[in-house]
């Protein structure tokens, strides 16, 4: 299936849900709270529409895959691509997206003990359906994306559109970037060099990892040279010093790409861990920069106050569990309602959007 990078927005009004993460009981909450019937339908006429990160880490992710389906089929809901999905398609293990594979890597470490795994048949039909979800969704008032809304990496993208497989694309750009870095000899001595001292102690947490600067800017390389990964997961820039996220050192920071977003249409995206509460206890968070620090739940972002993040870190749930069973969540599942610029959580808590 060819890749589409836009595609149109719905009319009308809308609730845009952030990353759910594999996790069912919060969407089923969630659609409650915004007046959605168990068939997807709204008295009032208004549509869904996903960020992505519809998987991976979460209880049922083939439960909210199949549900998220279902909405689309039945012309009640629309969703942009995430990393998550860019992964399954991909074929690439990651921690937390055992649940795909007949082989589960996940349960085979350890891991995710609770989660649900797919059957033969959705592992059969999962990846088309994936591969039909667009980049990006659009119109004159909105626009939606799961990470980052980055002109030049649509602009790269706009040519391929309707041409060939994403997989295929995504792997050019890959292939493109290897050859830069093989031309490069003295970047490549300093990889091998940072690799043989370093390699082994990479998924160590209790490390004392240095910034590894060659490692640091092969990932910036074939992160942003690769306009599908930018749009699916970011702009990424060498960082100041290692950090410690999802189960590995960490040589680039996330950017906050909305500080430089200058556009009148408001654009509304994902992936980046928000929370409601700042103090968040420790064992929550990733271990990643806050990139939204001071910055109220309900804010508005960028120089135009008109970027929003709609991940509130459902994610994290697989963490909070254990930690506190039945205690209140700090990761939650969100939804924006537009054009009412109201936030509402799957607990029940409704919130105004304010100027950030």
């Amino acid at each position: 299936m060819s890749m589409s990078v836009e595609a149109p927005l719905a009319a009308g009004p809308l609730d845009i849900i952030g990353d759910v993460h594999g996790e069912l009981d919060a969407l089923h909450a969630l659609l409650q709270q915004l007046g959605y019937g168990t068939d997807g339908q709204h008295r009032e006429g208004r549509h869904l529409v996903f960020v992505g990160d519809l998987c991976d880490r979460g209880p049922d992710s083939p439960g909210v895959i199949e549900l998220v389906q279902t909405l689309i089929a039945g012309g009640r809901a629309q969703c942009v691509l995430g990393n998550h999905e860019l992964s399954v398609l991909r074929g690439v293990r990651k921690p937390g997206n055992g649940w795909f594979f007949a082989k589960n890597h996940d349960q085979d470490g350890g891991r995710f003990p609770d989660c649900r795994g797919a059957s033969e048949a959705q592992r059969g039909r999962f990846p088309a359906f994936l591969a039909s979800l667009p980049l990006t969704l659009s119109r004159e008032d909105l626009r939606v994306v799961h990470a980052a809304w980055h002109p030049a990496s649509l602009l790269a993208l706009a040519a391929e559109s309707g041409r060939q497989p994403l997989t295929e694309i995504y792997r050019e750009y890959h292939r493109r970037a290897g050859q830069w870095l093989q031309q490069d000899s003295a970047l490549s001595h300093s990889l091998a060099e940072e690799h043989e001292q370093w390699e082994t102690k990479m998924a160590d947490e209790q490390a004392r990892m240095p910034l590894l600067p060659a490692t640091g800017r092969m990932n910036e390389h074939f992160q942003m040279n690769n306009p599908i990964r930018v749009l699916t997961s970011g702009v990424e820039r060498l960082a100041r010093q290692s950090f410690y996220a999802t189960g590995k050192w960490r040589m680039v920071d996330r950017v906050a790409w909305w500080h430089d977003y200058q556009d009148e249409v408001p654009v509304i995206f994902g992936h980046y861990w928000r929370w409601s509460d700042h103090a968040v206890p420790p064992g929550h968070s990733r271990g990643e920069p806050d990139l939204f620090k001071g910055q109220a739940a309900g804010a508005w972002l960028g120089p135009r106050s008109n970027a929003f993040c709609v991940d509130f870190s459902v994610g994290v749930r697989h963490r909070e569990r254990p930690l506190a069973p039945g205690a209140r969540h700090l990761g939650r599942l969100a939804a924006v309602r537009w054009p009412e610029r109201e936030l509402v959580f799957d607990d029940g808590e409704w919130l105004a959007l304010s100027r950030g």
